[in-house]
């Protein structure tokens, strides 16, 4: 989601959930390495240890892991439905 014009939080959300705990932490550990390739770092987590809603702020873009239930219950899609959804490209 674009939410620059409508946040002064970051420029960017990316959201995505996760079936398990497990597999949360390991989207975010991923993440972690790739963006450190590009050498991009994270200027905050939180919720990692229990992983039922990561968030990792990388400045302009925070990233949103949900699980199912979690992500039902926040629904940031519709808190923030002002902000234009940008759909995922998988890279070639």
């Amino acid at each position: 989601m674009e939410v620059k014009e409508v946040s002064f939080i970051a420029d960017f959300f990316v959201i995505c959930s996760g079936l398990n705990s497990r597999q949360l932490q390991g989207i975010a550990d991923e993440v972690e390495l790739k963006m450190k390739e590009y050498g991009i770092y994270r200027s905050g987590i939180e919720g990692y240890a229990e992983a039922k809603w990561i968030l990792i702020d990388y400045g302009d873009v925070v990233l949103h892991l949900f699980c199912q239930e979690m992500r039902h219950f926040y629904d940031l899609e519709l808190l923030w439905g002002d902000a234009p959804k940008i759909p995922w490209r998988t890279p070639l």
